[in-house]
């Protein structure tokens, strides 16, 4: 190169042959390092570390960054778990997804960054949350979200499980009207009074049994349980347990709810910049079918020895019977 520029920029060349050289010199550039092939830069290949919660913990991307949660409702079925998550949304530091993920029992081959995908993106001293009633009652729920981290706050809310389990059959009957009647589902050998705990309607209702499993995997300190009762009689309250449970400011009190005499239950009141009070949709106090009074007492003197246990284990009396 160097011999080509001192031959045509010799001072005895005339100009024609000065911008023949400028030609040549632009040509051989050109070709240097636009045609000629360049030395490839490996791509990074993925590895098992690309799946590890520490490395899928957050991503960020524009405004905000999306986390893996650090607080998540776990339960339970029709306890009052999209109240609570309804009422929480209201407080400027929570970011939860809308739809159930399901992905701690439906979804977990999916992995962890499919997971994070869901969330909603957070600003710092933001914490982000998710729903899904049916991990209280998954086996494999407790030692994933464990796995995913260990200091996952978790949010359980119960409610009297004889009037959960007609509530549950309450919503099933909307969709499938033509299903047996609730007492023929409650025993196995009506006569005997055996109870049937195959069904998924009973069979949630025994929080002791469910909570055994979480303890397993998380301390009690890293686990709050919420009345559904008092989510309806006292929501303010509640929430004032919730949002110290989770460090957050007390910004969610009594000036935010008013009781719907229609539906029985809580709403909040107009928020600013809205035109009109939120309300839980229409599915939300639906009217329960008349069950004898024979078939509930049955129930209760089944739950009884559960619910004691569980107040033990909690150490909180829901006063259920």
């Amino acid at each position: 190169m160097s011999t080509v520029l001192s031959f045509f920029g010799s001072k005895k060349k005339n100009k024609e042959l000065s911008l023949h050289a400028l030609l040549i010199l632009f040509i051989i550039l050109y070709i240097k390092y636009s045609l000629l092939p360049r030395a490839q830069v490996p791509a990074r290949s993925a590895s098992a570390e690309d799946d590890e919660p520490g490395a899928l913990s957050t991503f960020s991307s524009g405004a905000g960054t999306k986390k893996l949660p650090q607080a998540i409702i776990i339960g339970v079925k029709k306890g009052g778990t999209r109240a609570l998550l309804e009422f929480l949304r209201v407080h400027p530091d929570v970011r939860a997804v809308g739809a159930e993920p399901h992905f701690f029992d439906r979804n977990y081959e999916r992995g962890l960054r499919w997971y994070r995908e869901l969330m909603p993106k957070t600003l710092e001293g933001q914490i982000t949350m998710e729903k899904t009633p049916s991990y209280f009652v998954t086996r494999e729920a407790p030692a994933r979200i464990s796995a995913m981290s260990r200091d996952t706050k978790l949010i359980v809310v119960v409610r009297d499980p004889v009037t959960r389990a007609i509530s549950d059959y309450t919503q099933t009957l909307s969709k499938k009207p033509d299903i047996p009647s609730f007492e023929s589902l409650t025993f196995k050998n009506r006569t005997t009074g055996l109870i049937d705990t195959s069904w998924s309607a009973i069979q949630i209702g025994i929080y002791a049994k469910h909570l055994d499993n979480w303890l397993q995997f998380f301390p009690m300190d890293q686990i709050l349980f919420v009345s559904g009762e008092r989510l309806i009689s006292d929501p303010a309250g509640e929430l004032g347990r919730v949002q110290d449970f989770l460090g957050l400011k007390r910004i969610i009190t009594d000036k935010h709810f008013y009781f719907n005499q229609t539906k029985g239950f809580p709403c909040l009141k107009k928020a600013e910049g809205s035109s009109k009070p939120h309300c839980l949709g229409k599915t939300k106090g639906r009217t329960h079918p008349n069950i004898h009074p024979e078939v509930v007492q049955r129930l209760r003197d089944f739950y009884r020895p559960f619910n004691m246990k569980f107040y033990q284990m909690t150490g909180h009396d829901f006063g259920w019977d």
